[in-house]
This record gives C-alpha cells, structure tokens and sequence, in this order.
C-alpha cells in the first residue's frame, strides 16, 4: 500500500519573505488506493470519455433547469477525438453523454484540437463556446472557436453550429477563453491569440450575423513583444469602484485592468518581478477583488495569493510579494481553480480535486481532496501534464464537476456545501458564474447585437 502526504506550503511575508513547510490538516494527511477521497467529499458519478490524454477543461450551466455540463476533447497522447462532449446532468448520480461535435477531417487537423470550452445566453437563447487549437501543416490553423447553439438541450438533435470564429492575423487557436457579461450589457468573449494582448469579441455580434465587426477590443500585456502575451484571464464587476477589471496572467506575471471603457483599457496594477514567475497562468480574485489566487506553470510551483489593497490604495504600483501560497503536493504542479470564498476549488493534475480555504488568507488549508487520476506522471509529453484538468461549480446547489485528461468526467458533492452566494460570507455575489439576466452597475445596457 502507497501512502502519499499532502502538503500545504505557506509563506508568510513580514519584514523579508519566509518560507516554512507546513502539513497539511490530517483532512489530507494520508492517501490511499483504497480512500483516494478525504470524508467530506462524496463522489456523485464518474463517466469515462475517451482515451487517456483525451478530455481537456469543464464548464457547467447555472440554472438548474438547465443541467448541462460541456467538456473539451482534445488529443494530447497518442489518439483521441478533436472537439466538445455534452454531458446531461438531470440526475447528476447518471451523466449521460447525449451529444458530441468533432471537427471533420479529424487526422487532417494538426494539434490538440478542443482545449477551453464556455457557455453563454444571448437574446433568450443558449450556446456554448469551444476554443480550438491546431498547428501549422493542417487545414484551419486560423480558426479559434466554434459556437454551438444549445437552447434545446437535452435534445441532441436541436444543437446546431452557429459560427465558426477566426484569427488569421494570429494563427494558432485560442488556449483559453473566458466570457464575461459587461456592465453595459454586452457579452464579451475574450482569447488568447498568439500575440502580446489578449482578443475581446462582442458574442452578440457573433451569433447575429455580424462577424466582421465582432473584434472589439485588444487588452495589451504592458511592455511586451512576446508571440504569446496571455495564457489565461478572468473578468468581474467591482461594485465599490463600478469597474470592470480584467484579470489576466502571462509574459512576465499577472496584470489587472479596468475595462468599463473597452476602447481604452486602463492599467491598475502589475504583479512583475516575482521570485519564481517568468509566466503567469490562472489568475483569479476573490469576489471582493482585494486577493487574487496565482499559478503558474511548472513543477513544484505552489498557488500564490497576493494582496492588492497595498496596490489600490496608492502606496505601490507594483506586487512582487505574495502573503502566503498553497499546494497539494510539493512534487507536483496544480492547474486552474474555481474561487467561491473562503472555498478554493483546485483541479491538480496528478492530485485530483483539491479544495482549500483562504478563511485565514494569511494561511491557506485543505479542506477536502479526491484523487481523480491514480496512473503515473505523463510519460508521453511533460510529467505533470495527467489527471484533473478542470473543474467548475454550480452556485445554486454546490455541484462540483471535474474533467480528468484520462479518466473522464467526475461529479461531487462537498459535505457542509449546498451551494454558494457571497452575501451569505459578507461578500459580493460575484465569481465567473455570469448572470444572463442582470445587468450589473448603473451603465446602460448596449443592444450588443445592433451594428455599431
């Protein structure tokens, strides 16, 4: 029998950074092939897709007459299929897989094919965004999404193609995606392309026709001229400011942004010159926007939070210090997370699901863990790169999904959460689960679909 320990690395910054390494609560102190889960946390199904290294990142609807969650299909071993898979989640004890687009010409598409995927509602009506990657020597090297209209789930036979959205300046595809419903009413789509900004679309555009005018906006990375500026983002409403402020990590750390006036996004603040970041990854606030949850890509690194106050209220324009960090395993690298204070929710690659709470932000702990993957590293391409590679929430009831690179789809429960809104913790009820039907701030809403 293996036993594997869990660790929680906190730094504590006072005078000069110390680094201690600290164990974990005995809620993850031991793993076994037999309870690869902590107590708290009640596995719901588990559905496999496809091979292993096949199935990329998660998204889940939030309404609950609507329970629908869209997972990526990517290719990223040996085999595998290029596109989305839909998974009906009427009862979440029995997903079934009741749709599935692959792009044609499958062994004629080069490269990874499905990576982010992300639904929206526009005009009473529901899609879903897949973001595509493929490489140079195959067809649509410049295309970067395919939207789906998805309004009459769970009947597979109403899911129609709408568009197909395209880069040719920036061929490559768009690694990550996030869709963000602007105080003014628009929703926005918003893209790596390889280039130093991050592409924002007015999805409105998009679905009704307008496709030419749908580029509307291009966040910048400040001061760089890399081939890749942003490898992922997160946009929110920040009620005490009435901004909105973009959230984006890549060359040279993480950047926040104020783009109510998209024409011209403002700069707020830098977290550059960190000790141990060339490149930022997933980059998320708290629904506050004081704290913002950091990773970054490479083995061994933990999630970083830093505090912005410092930054907001004048006294520094730029971060380089985080207050404290986390991690499952020190060995090993976790990837994206979903930010539901005080709750963390973590897909860690070789470690599964990961939960962890910022109560004490000074001294993050785990919460609650299963392991969705209990293979070995990759052995094909990088080490880390097998196991939990997304994982989303639903608000109204708590649901936790996950998408495994090899072993598929995974749906929880967390014990003593039945679901999330941030007035009950003294905070805005704010997070990436966007609110079709609200309009947000005091601007007015601008008929995202009229040509402008």
């Amino acid at each position: 029998m293996t036993i594997r320990s869990k660790f929680v690395w906190s730094v504590t910054v006072a005078g000069m950074a110390l680094v201690v390494l600290l164990p974990a609560r005995d809620v993850s102190a031991q793993w076994t092939a037999e309870k690869p889960g902590s107590d708290n946390i009640t596995v719901l199904s588990h559905l496999p897709l496809g091979p292993r290294l096949s199935v990329s990142d998660i998204d889940i609807e939030q309404e609950l007459d609507r329970p629908y969650a869209y997972v990526g299909r990517m290719v990223y071993g040996f085999e595998g299929d290029k596109g989305i898979d839909i998974i009906d989640l009427h009862d979440p004890t029995n997903p079934e897989r009741v749709y599935s687009w692959r792009i044609e010409n499958q062994d004629l598409h080069l490269g990874t094919g499905g990576m982010d995927v992300k639904h929206f509602k526009w005009n009473e009506r529901y899609y879903v965004v897949q973001s595509l990657q493929f490489r140079q020597g195959g067809p649509d090297r410049d295309l970067g999404g395919v939207v789906l209209d998805v309004t009459g789930l769970p009947d597979p036979a109403s899911v129609r193609e709408v568009a197909r959205i395209r880069s040719p300046d920036t061929p490559g595809g768009f690694h990550n995606i996030f869709i963000y419903k602007h105080s003014n009413g628009r929703v926005l789509l918003m893209t790596t392309v390889s280039g130093p900004f991050a592409h924002v679309y007015d999805l409105g555009y998009i679905v009704d026709g307008f496709m030419d005018d749908a580029l509307v906006a291009k966040i910048p990375v400040p001061d760089s001229t890399a081939r890749r500026g942003y490898h992922d983002f997160y946009a929110g409403y920040h009620p005490d400011s009435g901004e909105d402020r973009f959230y984006g990590g890549g060359t040279g750390g993480y950047y926040v942004y104020n783009i109510t006036d998209l024409e011209e996004p403002e700069l707020l603040v830098t977290l550059t010159g960190i000790s141990g970041v060339r490149s930022g990854h997933t980059f998320t606030p708290t629904s506050d926007g004081r704290y913002v949850v950091a990773e970054t890509e490479y083995q061994y690194a933990p999630i970083r939070i830093f505090d912005l106050e410092p930054a907001f209220e004048g006294e520094i324009k730029n971060i380089r210090s985080p207050i404290s960090a986390w991690t499952a395993d020190w060995r090993h690298l976790v990837h994206n997370h979903e930010v539901r204070w005080p709750y963390v929710f973590v897909s860690g690659y070789l470690d599964g699901l990961q939960v962890f709470s910022l109560m004490d932000v000074e001294n993050p702990v785990t919460v609650g863990y299963y392991d969705t993957y209990t293979g070995p590293p990759n052995k094909v391409r990088y080490s880390q790169f097998n196991g939990a590679f997304g994982v989303d929430v639903r608000n109204a009831d708590g649901l936790i999904v996950v998408s495994d690179m090899t072993t598929g789809f995974w749906a929880f429960e967390m014990e003593g959460f039945s679901g999330w809104n941030g007035a009950d913790w003294g905070m805005p009820d704010i997070s990436s689960a966007q609110k079709w039907d609200e309009t947000l701030g005091e601007m007015p809403a601008e008929s995202s679909g009229a040509r402008r």
